[in-house]
C-alpha cells in the first residue's frame, strides 16, 4: 500500500516531537542518577499512570488481542483480564509500601529487605537476568509486531523496519531518561487511544462489514462475542478463566502485573511525588488498562473474521511476507491496510508510538538495574553521577540492538506471551508475602527463579521437538510449573535461616514504622474488592453498550460508580 503525503506528514510530525521532547530534558536528565531514572521523585499521578498505560499499550498488544479473538473469542482475553487482581493487590496493599522505601530500583529491595551475602548475589543476578535477559525478550516481541506492521503497512523488510524504528526511540530514551520517557509516553496515549478508536469506527462502517449491528450478527463472529466461556465446556472453561483466576494472577511474575508490583511500575511509583500520588497512579492505570482501551481493538479482531476468516486468506493478501509470520496476530495490522490517508497517518503514528512508549520504558528500566544494581554496586561504587548516566545510555544501545536481532527469531506474540508466563510461574506468591512473612529470605528467591526457568526451559524445548517426551496442554505445564515451584521455594524457605534480626528491624521500621503490618487489613481487602469488580463492571458495561445491550450496561455503570465509592472511602480510612 501507498502512504498519502499527508500520512508521511504526519508520521515525520510526531517523530520530531518525540526527539524534541528527549532533547530538551536531556540537559536536567543527565545531572546524575536520580535524575535520569526516577526524575527527581516528583512525579504527579495522573502523568505516572498514564505513562503506566501507554507502556502496557506496546505495539504487540492490539495484535495479540486480534489473535485471541480470532482462536478464542472475546472471552479469551481472560488470560491477561485475570491480571487486574494483580494489579488491584498492587494498589490498595503495595504502591504505598514501595513509595515509603525510599529506594532507587525495586531491585535495591533486596539488600533493604535481606542480609548477607546471599542479598546482593540475588540484587546483582536479578539485575543481569531481568534488566538484560528479560527485558531483552520482551522488546522482542514489541519489535515482532513492528516487524508486522512495517510489512503490511510500508512493505518493508524485518531489517528495514528495526533500522528505522529503533534508532529513534533509543535517542530520546538514551537523552531525555525517565522525564523523556514520561512526557512522551502522555502524547502517545493519546495519539493512540484518538488512533485505535477512530479506525475501529471507520473499519465498522466500512461495505465490507455494514456496521456495528450486521457484524455482530455474523454467524461467525457472533460465535466469538461471549465475555464468557461456556461453562458446559471444560475445555474451554479451565484454560480460559478457571486456571487465570483461580491460579495464574498470584502466581506468576509478569511484567506491568507483577504480584506486590515490581519492574517498570514500581519505577514509576517510586518517582511519585508521595505516597498517594504512587497510589492513584497505579489505581488509574488498572481501570484505564482493563476498562477503556481493549474494545477497539476486540472490535477491529472481530471485524477481520470477515474480511480474513482464515490464515489462507491472510498469506494470500500478503504473499511476500514470510509465512512462519502469518499467524492470527497479522490481522489487526492488515485491517489497517483498509483506512484512508490522514486517519491512516495517524494510525500508523501510533502504533509507532505504541513501540516507542514500551520500548523506551524497558530500555530506561533496563538500564537502571543495569547501572544502579550491577554497575555501581558491584563494578565502581565510587561512580558519579555523569559516569552513572554515561553508563545507562550505552546500555540502553546494546539492549535495543539485541532485542532487535532476537525479535528475528520469533513468530508470534502469543509465543512470547505464554513463554513469559511460564518464565515467571510460581514465583508470584513470594513477592506477595515477602513483605510480611519474615521467613523469606535471598534463598527462597534464588529457588523460585532456578526452579521456575528450569521448568519453563524444558517445556520450551519440549514444545520444539518432532517427538515431544511430555504431552501436555500448555494451562496444565503453566499449572505444574506452579505447584511445583511454590512448593521448592516453600521449602527452601522453612530449610534455611531468614536475614538476621536487625536487618528485618530496620526494614519494619522504615516501611511499617511504629504500626503494625496489617494495620488497616479490613479496609485495604474492601477496595481491593471494589476495585476488582468496579473495574470488571466497567470493561463489561461499555461492551454491553457496545453489543446494544443497554440496560444491562447501565446496571453495571451504576455498579462501577458504587465500587467507586467504596474505593475512596477505603483510602480515607486507610490515608490514601
Amino acid at each position: 500500500m501507498q502512504l498519502a503525503p499527508l500520512d508521511w506528514g504526519i508520521i515525520i510530525l510526531f517523530f520530531a516531537i518525540f526527539i524534541l521532547i528527549g532533547l530538551l530534558v536531556a540537559k536536567k536528565s543527565g545531572k546524575d542518577s536520580k535524575s535520569f531514572f526516577l526524575s527527581d521523585r516528583n512525579m504527579p499521578w495522573w502523568l505516572l499512570g498514564v505513562s503506566m498505560v501507554a507502556t502496557t499499550f506496546a505495539a504487540d498488544t492490539p495484535n495479540f488481542v486480534a489473535g485471541v479473538i480470532r482462536e478464542d473469542g472475546v472471552f479469551g482475553n481472560w488470560i491477561w483480564w485475570s491480571f487486574l487482581l494483580t494489579g488491584m493487590l498492587t494498589v490498595f496493599f503495595y504502591a504505598k509500601l514501595w513509595r515509603k522505601s525510599g529506594i532507587t530500583t525495586d531491585l535495591e529491595f533486596y539488600e533493604l529487605r535481606y542480609s548477607g551475602k546471599s542479598a546482593a548475589f540475588l540484587r546483582g543476578f536479578r539485575a543481569i537476568y531481568l534488566g538484560i535477559f528479560f527485558n531483552i525478550v520482551i522488546m522482542a516481541n514489541v519489535c515482532l509486531a513492528a516487524i508486522k506492521i512495517g510489512h503490511v503497512m510500508f512493505g518493508l523488510s524485518s531489517i528495514e523496519v528495526l533500522l528505522i524504528a529503533s534508532p529513534v526511540v533509543v535517542i530520546y530514551s538514551a537523552f531525555g531518561g525517565l522525564k523523556g520517557v514520561l512526557l512522551t509516553d502522555f502524547v502517545q496515549f493519546i495519539i493512540a487511544m484518538v488512533g485505535s478508536i477512530w479506525a475501529t469506527i471507520y473499519i465498522v462502517n466500512m461495505p465490507e462489514i455494514g456496521g456495528i449491528k450486521n457484524l455482530l450478527s455474523t454467524p461467525a463472529v457472533a460465535a466469538k462475542t461471549a465475555m464468557l466461556p461456556d461453562f458446559s465446556k471444560p475445555e474451554l472453561l479451565v484454560p480460559l478463566l478457571i486456571v487465570p483466576l483461580a491460579v495464574q494472577w498470584w502466581s506468576v511474575w509478569y511484567p506491568g502485573a507483577e504480584p506486590g508490583g515490581g519492574g517498570y511500575i514500581a519505577q514509576r511509583m517510586l518517582a511519585a511525588k508521595d505516597e498517594k500520588h504512587a497510589t492513584w497512579a497505579t489505581l488509574f492505570f488498572n481501570f484505564a488498562h482493563y476498562a477503556l482501551r481493549p474494545w477497539p481493538w476486540i472490535i477491529i479482531g472481530l471485524a477481520s473474521i470477515i474480511i480474513f476468516p482464515n490464515i489462507e486468506s491472510l498469506q494470500a493478501a500478503f504473499p511476500d511476507l514470510n509465512p512462519s509470520f502469518v499467524k492470527n496476530d497479522l490481522s489487526y495490522p492488515a485491517m489497517l491496510t483498509f483506512l484512508p490517508a490522514g486517519l491512516l497517518g495517524i494510525v500508523i503514528t501510533s502504533l509507532i508510538a505504541a513501540f516507542m512508549s514500551t520500548i523506551s520504558t524497558h530500555l530506561n528500566w533496563g538500564s537502571s538495574y543495569v547501572v544502579n544494581d550491577f554497575y555501581v554496586r558491584f563494578i565502581r561504587k565510587e561512580a558519579n553521577g555523569k559516569e552513572q548516566v554515561a553508563v545507562g545510555r550505552i546500555s540502553t544501545v546494546l539492549m535495543m540492538v539485541l532485542a532487535a536481532l532476537l525479535a528475528l527469531i520469533l513468530e508470534e506474540a502469543r509465543e512470547g506471551f505464554d513463554l513469559l508466563l511460564s518464565i515467571g510461574a510460581g514465583t508470584g506468591l513470594l513477592f506477595i508475602l515477602r513483605w510480611f512473612w519474615s521467613r523469606i529470605n535471598p534463598y527462597s528467591e534464588i529457588a523460585a527463579m532456578v526452579i521456575s526457568f528450569l521448568i519453563a526451559a524444558f517445556f520450551f524445548i519440549n514444545g520444539k521437538m518432532e517427538n515431544p517426551l511430555v504431552e501436555m496442554e500448555g494451562y496444565w505445564q503453566l499449572v505444574l510449573g506452579v505447584v511445583v515451584t511454590t512448593i521448592g521455594w516453600v521449602m527452601v524457605t522453612l530449610l534455611t535461616k531468614p536475614s538476621n534480626k536487625q536487618t528485618l528491624e530496620t526494614f519494619n521500621n522504615l516501611i511499617f514504622g511504629n504500626q503494625s503490618k496489617f494495620k488497616g487489613f479490613g479496609m485495604k481487602i474492601l477496595g481491593f474488592f471494589a476495585g476488582v469488580f468496579g473495574v470488571y463492571c466497567a470493561l463489561f458495561s461499555i461492551g454491553n453498550f457496545i453489543y446494544g445491550n443497554n440496560l444491562l450496561a447501565t446496571g453495571l455503570c451504576a455498579v462501577t460508580l458504587l465500587c467507586g465509592f467504596l474505593i475512596i472511602k477505603s483510602f480515607k480510612k486507610t490515608d490514601l
